[in-house]
């Protein structure tokens, strides 16, 4: 069956991905930062790989390894697309994965896998992206569907907006793109596609999708970053203050090398008594909690000690009889004992965590000069202006990672009430 769409054919070739292949599913993206903590010293070099992939395309250098795009607050995240195992359309969540896999093939799969308001967003996605006609698999986060689309009056403008997570965007109602948004039953950014014979031996391909929707019923969001305004380009004074903080970065990281490789290998372990595994969750219990910016480096370092041993002693506390406490005991007097007999290098880790983060912002801000819909906050008082919620950074030898001012999103993030069920 032909497709006809704006006057012209629609083939499923207009749908592409510019990308590369990873043999790992697209179901999380780590922030930059904490890389050093995942993978050590190797975790350092490659974040510093994407920031001066990323300060080489904003100086006008591209290089052709680095591939960036938008990083839009949609959720819930929607897999879909024809399982190359029976030839059959189904939608879900990252569960399609599971080693019970739940794949939505039908209302009544649907209704049997999912509940609430997840499961009508699913309900909708069922009906109406068999439209698209794609033929892989392909991962994408849900903007909105037809009821949660509404009228509000920002800064004196009628505007259509919708909030899939935290950030509410808005684009001017009589304006093209709020016509288009108008008339669709549902939005969706397509991210990643995924390849392959079986639904457990696919690989990921990340980037972004090209082409128009073939439908009214379906906007569908790009999430290429694209600066065609040259509003985000570096200035040579930019520059020099950027290539500074990289400079600071690698000193911390030097120094920290032999610490950052010895807790690497913990959290890789999964061992969540481990120094390392709880200085990643210091990071994000002290983004939760603070209403500032990070503190200086050596308190931080006091503050992770005091967290680690509160941490491990509410872990013993909590076991009933004295066999049961042993272990921790001992991970606990482990775990400070390494704290105490490593303090220079942990101080540099601490430091090399926060020059990192940034460096990061300050690329953020550059690329966040790019607007085509309006970012906002909900708040008690209106509506707050804000930026995206980041980027995609994919290097084809270092991977994906997630560009994100953890300080600004991440922490309306973790505060934010859902609309919807993950599941």
């Amino acid at each position: 069956m032909e497709i006809w769409y704006n006057g012209q054919k629609w083939e499923r070739k207009m749908f592409s991905f510019k990308g590369f292949i990873t043999k790992e599913k697209n179901t999380h993206l780590e922030h930059l930062e904490d890389d050093i903590i995942n993978r050590g010293s190797k975790g350092g070099e490659n974040a510093i790989n994407f920031l001066n992939s990323v300060r080489n395309m904003l100086a006008g250098n591209i290089g052709g390894k680095l591939n960036m795009s938008v990083k839009w607050d949609g959720a819930p995240a929607v897999f879909c697309g024809i399982n190359p195992e029976n030839g059959k359309f189904f939608v879900g969540t990252k569960s399609v994965f599971n080693v019970t896999p739940k794949i939505n093939y039908t209302p009544g799969d649907i209704r049997k896998n999912h509940g609430g308001e997840l499961a009508n967003k699913l309900l909708v996605c069922l009906r109406e992206l068999p439209k698209l006609g794609l033929t892989g698999v392909y991962q994408g986060d849900l903007l909105f569907t037809r009821g949660d689309l509404k009228m509000a009056a920002i800064e004196g403008e009628n505007m259509i907006t919708f909030t899939p997570n935290t950030i509410t965007y808005a684009v001017p109602a009589t304006s093209d793109i709020g016509k288009t948004i108008a008339r669709a039953k549902l939005g969706i950014v397509f991210h990643t596609f995924y390849s392959g014979k079986t639904m457990t031996s696919m690989t990921a391909g990340f980037g972004s999708v090209k082409g128009k929707s073939p439908t009214s019923s379906i906007f569908l969001a790009s999430a290429s970053y694209k600066d065609t305004s040259g509003s985000a380009t570096f200035n040579k004074a930019e520059l020099a203050q950027f290539d500074a903080r990289i400079r600071m970065a690698q000193g911390s990281l030097a120094k920290a090398k032999p610490i950052l490789d010895l807790m690497s290998e913990r959290v890789s372990a999964n061992d969540q008594y481990s120094v390392g595994y709880r200085l990643k969750t210091f990071f994000n219990y002290y983004i939760k909690n603070s209403n500032s910016g990070m503190d200086k480096v050596k308190v931080m370092q006091n503050q992770f000690r005091a967290y680690y041993e509160n941490f491990m002693q509410s872990e013993i506390d909590s076991k009933k009889t004295e066999r049961g406490k042993a272990p921790y005991i001992k991970a606990k007097e482990d775990g400070l004992k390494f704290i105490d007999r490593n303090q220079s290098a942990l101080y540099f880790a601490i430091a090399s965590h926060i020059t990192l983060a940034n460096a990061k912002n300050y690329l953020i801000q550059k690329l966040a000069q790019v607007q085509s819909i309006g970012h906002f906050l909900r708040t008690t008082n209106g509506y707050k202006v804000t930026a995206p919620e980041g980027y995609v950074a994919v290097d084809r030898v270092a991977g994906a990672v997630k560009l994100v001012d953890r300080l600004e999103f991440s922490r309306a993030n973790f505060t934010a009430e859902k609309d919807w069920v993950k599941g």
